[in-house]
């Protein structure tokens, strides 16, 4: 590696708070580095997740990433996908098309829009506030088998799974097993069994666990979520992206839609006040998902 500086940034994503959402690194001009180079930087950072920014090798793209956790590459994830469009804008660089993105990543083409309607009531937080919010990539589902749901009871140590919306397995390039419980409270409440999760959830696919519950109807958001981590590591993920894309398409299956938008609260339970968006374009039969992104560390990163 030859040694240089690039242009760094923190970015904390579903947040318009510093240190209230997730943290993510974002390297600029990072065509010259290996995979293993990458890969050492992402344990270096010791985040959730390290993107690289780099040159696509797609016309349609303004970009092309690459995303690494501490053990290994993703080919998307959600929230380096929302942190990174803000990144990429606050340096300077300029959309192909106004208030579009297109990002490129293993999974493929990642449209994304500055849209008030899926992240905010009003035009002027969407354009200058750092919200965002991304088409969520397609996914594969599969359920989880009826005899692994009192498994799945005792690893997460509760009674109250709503096993009306059986749990499944949704893989939109970052694989979850989504779970739904009868309340806020009851996803709160959550003190689980990683080892026993992490076979249940690896039964489907998945890396983890996204639960979710409703919150009263005059609560904080629609719903509440946490993300346990098996897969890459364990542990609890501050505000999740994919995991909020695979809720809201196994809601859509599921015929559950709280209705055209609603809103989700993540990292509670970590002293975090992470806030997603969520909005269904039926003409477009798209889902967006949605936050605010605010720059917390600004500078240059030395290469070599």
């Amino acid at each position: 590696m030859t040694q240089h500086s690039v242009r760094f940034k923190q970015v904390d994503v579903f947040t318009s708070v510093p240190f209230k959402g997730n943290p993510l690194a974002v390297v600029f001009d990072a065509d010259s580095l290996s995979g293993d180079e990458m890969q050492a930087i992402a344990r270096w950072t010791n985040l959730s997740e390290t993107v690289f920014l780099l040159a696509p090798t797609d016309a349609r793209a303004d970009y092309r990433v690459r995303i690494f956790t501490t053990k290994g590459e993703l080919p998307f994830a959600g929230h380096p996908t929302l942190g990174t469009a803000h990144a990429f804008l606050e340096s300077g660089r300029k959309p192909k098309t106004p208030g579009r993105l297109v990002q490129q990543c293993g999974a493929g083409l990642i449209e994304l829009a500055a849209d008030a309607r899926v992240t905010s009531d009003t035009t002027s937080e969407a354009t200058s506030g750092g919200a965002w919010a991304f088409a969520a990539p397609p996914a594969r589902m599969t359920p989880l088998a009826a005899n692994q749901h009192d498994a799945l009871r005792a690893a997460l140590r509760s009674d109250a799974i709503d096993f009306t919306a059986t749990p499944c397995g949704v893989d939109n390039g970052a694989p979850w097993l989504v779970v739904r419980l009868a309340s806020a409270q009851a996803v709160l409440a959550l003190d689980v069994d990683y080892a026993a999760i992490e076979a249940i959830a690896a039964s489907v696919g998945a890396h983890g666990v996204a639960a979710y519950g409703p919150h009263d109807a005059h609560g904080p958001a629609t719903f509440e979520v946490r993300c346990l981590m098996t897969g890459l590591g364990r542990g609890e993920d501050p505000v999740t992206g994919s995991a909020n894309a695979a809720i809201a398409m196994l809601l859509e299956e599921q015929n559950r839609r709280p209705g055209e938008r609603y809103t989700v609260r993540q990292g509670t339970a970590l002293g975090r006040d992470g806030r997603v968006h969520v909005a269904y374009d039926d003409a477009a039969r798209k889902t967006w998902v949605g936050g605010h992104s605010v720059t917390v560390v600004d500078g240059t990163c030395r290469l070599g």
